[in-house]
């Protein structure tokens, strides 16, 4: 068992830098406020973005990972790290 934990937890830290750093880039550009974005951020109010531009972020994530996030997911989504979480947890259930 410890074998394929060993195996597995490389990819999924990978999967999660790969992520996180696809995040920053898509809300980069929404960072009006001069603080700097971090995986606690709360995307609605440390963000200069509308829901329009999330579900943007949302699908363009959906369509570089290939994953589909459902809307109760993307309705409790509050920050940066929730977001990835969901990306890499629905990547996981492939």
């Amino acid at each position: 068992m410890q074998a394929i934990q060993e195996l597995v937890a490389p990819n999924t830290i990978s999967l999660q830098y790969d992520v996180m750093r696809e995040i920053f880039a898509l809300l980069g550009p929404y960072n009006a406020g001069g603080k700097p974005i971090t995986p606690q951020t709360v995307i609605s109010k440390g963000l200069t973005v509308d829901s329009l531009t999330i579900m943007d972020v949302i699908m363009e994530l959906e369509d570089r990972f290939d994953v589909t996030i459902p809307m109760n997911v993307v309705a409790d989504i509050v920050t940066i790290d929730q977001l990835a979480e969901a990306v890499v947890s629905q990547r996981a259930r492939r």
